[in-house]
């Protein structure tokens, strides 16, 4: 079995053949880090961060670098809006991004070069494309620009005609070019800007080039894998083709992977109609794993539709497979084992079939789902499910539902308790510590699962000894946290998010 992906610029699904055996080089498009992101750029992350432990599930050893965009109009409007300097908007928002991954249990990029760490890289691409005539500084200003009528395969990634483009193009006041389609590589100095010395004048870099620079650096001339969100195809990146092509006469990226647009409540998310959630938003009503769940329902390329109903089936589908699990896990520690018998090889198969034709996370979801069916009919026969079958079944859901999806299905996990449940916790930490008579120096959520954890057991203890006072105690005060506690037919007790 091969890998196959739906290449945006041949618009044809492919094998993959990566250009080094067994080493993939991928490049995705980071945030502009100016605010939060949002549900649409979760999206893109989280189908990124898939399709590279896909690659690693598959053996491939893969070099990952999401970019951040740390120099861009909307970062200098939001530091003269807020009165802080570039720097201290970029530093803030850099940081919430990378805490809002870890939050989503995403994997942290192999490398993530920030475009201020990069400007002389920056510089000398655009020196060469300046050199070849292919760029050309405008007169009486820093201003660099690149001319598209000297690439002939301008507009071959996102089908568009150069004709039609010319004549709908707007030309901004200030700007003097050759063809309105020509696009910046380099901006003059303005007032309150960053900027840095270059052969043009003082300016700074254009987002477009950034990309272009950064994937050339720590990938290569071309790379294999190039991803992004399907609003990213046209303009940004069409030009790093051509920036990239002009500049090395070689094709950028073998395959280009984009991810469908999202809509919320068939709407499309825009600032005019007020509807853009960032994922900080969501996480305080739903966990991480509730989010990817909802996600992976859907194929990577098409379009989405976000609704609150939709996260509620997801949380709840995700409930059902966490309990299954959770028994198999209880009995595997209590050592309770039968004789039931189930061979996972036919579902590994199957999941490999669906995820290698293009990444087809629904049909893989329901191949697992298969195999969750299969194992809860076991569990109600008295027999019981062997200790091989536990043991095939955890690892294999482990490199499947967690190590190639990223949900936390087999071990708690603290990134998945929400902001907001997080918060209530820390400020009545006392009451729990009281009931429990220890004390953590400082509660962090490495360890706010274990307190959840302690609990439990303090509650079943005081069931034990009959004393319902404590046990209501413990499942009232959670309760105001928004931590719900489940006593099951068996005796056990789990606790989870409401």
């Amino acid at each position: 079995m091969s890998i196959h992906f739906y290449n945006t610029l041949t618009k044809n699904k492919e094998e993959f053949h990566s250009i080094e055996k067994n080493k993939v080089r991928m490049y995705t498009c980071g945030p502009t880090v100016y605010n939060y992101f949002h549900i649409g750029n979760a999206r893109s992350f989280i189908m990124s961060d898939i399709i590279r432990r896909y690659l690693e599930y598959r053996g491939y050893e893969v070099k990952y670098i999401m970019n951040i965009t740390d120099v861009d109009d909307k970062i200098i409007n939001k530091a003269n809006e807020s009165n802080k300097t570039t720097k201290e908007i970029t530093d803030e928002y850099t940081q919430a991004f990378f805490d809002d991954i870890n939050n989503l249990g995403i994997k942290r990029a192999t490398i993530n070069p920030k475009a201020t760490e990069h400007i002389q890289e920056i510089i000398g691409l655009i020196k060469k494309l300046v050199d070849k005539g292919i760029a050309y500084q405008t007169e009486g200003s820093s201003d660099v620009y690149y001319s598209i009528e000297k690439f002939k395969g301008y507009g071959k990634l996102s089908g568009k005609n150069i004709s039609d483009l010319i004549a709908g193009a707007r030309v901004d006041v200030g700007e003097v070019k050759k063809n309105p389609l020509d696009f910046s590589l380099w901006k003059g100095m303005k007032p309150n800007e960053p900027f840095w010395e270059s052969p043009w004048g003082k300016g700074r870099p254009s987002w477009h080039i950034e990309c272009s620079a950064m994937a050339m650096k720590y990938l290569g001339e071309t790379i294999d894998i190039h991803c992004g969100g399907n609003d990213l195809i046209f303009p940004h990146h069409e030009n790093e083709i051509a920036q990239s092509e002009a500049c090395n006469e070689k094709p950028f990226s073998n395959y280009w992977i984009h991810f469908g647009f999202l809509n919320l409540d068939n709407e499309k998310m825009s600032k005019s109609k007020g509807n853009i959630f960032t994922t900080r938003d969501i996480l305080n009503k739903y966990s991480a794993n509730v989010l990817k769940f909802y996600y992976l329902q859907t194929h990577y390329a098409s379009p989405l539709n976000f609704t609150d109903e939709g996260l509620d089936g997801a949380k709840n589908g995700f409930e059902r497979l966490q309990n299954s699990i959770s028994e198999l896990k209880r009995r595997e520690k209590e050592n309770k084992y039968g004789k039931i018998e189930i061979e996972i090889n036919e579902y590994e198969n199957r999941f490999i079939e669906a995820m290698d034709d293009d990444l087809n996370s629904p049909k893989a979801m329901s191949v697992l789902f298969d195999l969750v069916k299969q194992i809860n009919l076991a569990l109600q026969k008295e027999e019981g499910i062997s200790e091989k079958t536990i043991k095939s079944v955890l690892s294999f859901f482990d490199r499947t539902f967690s190590g190639v999806f990223g949900l936390n299905v087999i071990e708690t996990n603290f990134i998945n308790i929400p902001d907001a449940v997080f918060s209530d916790v820390v400020s009545r930490k006392e009451t729990f510590y009281k009931i429990l008579d220890i004390s953590f120096e400082e509660l962090k959520r490495e360890n706010i699962c274990l307190l959840f954890d302690k609990l439990v057991e303090k509650r079943k203890e005081a069931k034990t000894n009959k004393n319902w006072k404590v046990a209501d105690q413990i499942r009232d005060e959670l309760k105001k946290s928004g931590i719900l506690l489940e006593d099951k037919k068996d005796g056990s007790t789990i606790w989870k998010i409401e």
